[in-house]
């Protein structure tokens, strides 16, 4: 029992950081039908310009500063940063290419994706970045488990953003032109809505979630590389589409899940192999929930059956 407590918080934890990345792809692909791979080198942007910028203080002036005051600017810089990247690739690679066939804008996405890795690299260089070790490891027991300070910071983070942004897209006028927007552009133009403005703000708000969570990954972890947005961004995506993209309730219950059958993957079926299938070959889990849920439940967990209009 203590192991299925400890392993649910770790799910929990990791998927609390996929929820978050999976926002930023159901928001855009329920507006414009455009699956984004190049948000997750977004996560990765975030998550290194903080480590940076963190990095950079320590070693400066502010080598006594608080650890919250440390992240606190990183995220204050990271925020903006990546929303500006976002901003730029929705106007000068997607918006060209709205009304081309889905084929064209998912192989553009590609190659955003490319592009902003290889600017890392150039920047960053090929070598592993490590965030300073200026937040204390304060751990409580929670029966025969253990679960960090930064670990409830991550779940209720996590929890409070994506309450907010519900509230955002289910009590604000931005919202409602957004849900109008998703429902049909060209009408919802008609009714006044500027419908490229809001097509980048999605693309604004997930880029923020993108630089929150690329935070939270590097802190978690402690280190962060020019390649990290590739595979986290795979399973945020995979996330996505077991709630069911388009879904924000379904994007949070898919991080959440996919969180937690990686950890219990791992974990038991790494000791039923003998460690053969163990921590190292968590990746298979997630990508095996795909295959399964495009199988036997393609619109997701939450997603609905939509029948072709004749």
């Amino acid at each position: 029992m203590d192991t299925l407590i400890q392993q649910l918080i770790n799910g929990v934890t990791v998927g609390s950081v996929y929820a978050l990345v999976a926002l930023g792809y159901t928001m855009v692909y329920g507006i414009i039908g455009l699956i984004n791979f190049a948000h997750g080198d977004v996560v990765m942007v975030g998550a290194m310009l903080a480590t940076t910028l963190v990095i950079s203080l320590v070693g400066g002036s502010m080598s006594g500063a608080s650890p919250w005051l440390l992240v606190s600017i990183s995220l204050a810089v990271a925020i903006p940063f990546c929303m500006m990247l976002g901003w730029v690739s929705e106007r000068y690679a997607y918006r060209p290419l709205r009304r081309a066939p889905r084929l064209t804008a998912l192989i553009t996405a590609i190659g955003v994706s490319i592009i902003i890795q290889n600017l890392a690299m150039m920047i960053w260089g090929r070598n592993y970045l490590s965030f300073p070790h200026v937040i204390e490891p304060v751990v409580y027991s929670l029966g025969g488990a253990r679960i960090s300070m930064l670990q409830l910071i991550i779940i209720f983070g996590s929890v409070v953003i994506m309450g907010g942004l519900l509230l955002v897209v289910h009590r604000t006028r931005l919202g409602t032109a957004m849900r109008a927007t998703a429902q049909n552009q060209e009408v919802a133009g008609l009714m006044g809505v500027n419908v490229n403005t809001v097509i980048s703000a999605a693309f604004l708000i997930g880029s923020a979630l993108a630089a929150v969570a690329g935070i939270m990954v590097v802190t978690y972890y402690g280190v962060a590389q020019y390649t990290m947005g590739f595979m986290l961004g795979l399973k945020a995506f995979t996330a996505a589409v077991l709630g069911g993209i388009g879904n924000l309730g379904g994007a949070m219950l898919g991080g959440l899940l996919l969180g937690i059958i990686e950890s219990l993957g791992a974990g038991y079926i790494g000791d039923l192999t003998n460690g053969v299938f163990g921590s190292n070959y968590q990746d298979v889990f997630s990508f095996i929930v795909l295959i399964l849920v495009l199988v036997f439940r393609p619109s997701g967990l939450m997603g609905e059956r939509v029948g072709d209009r004749a």
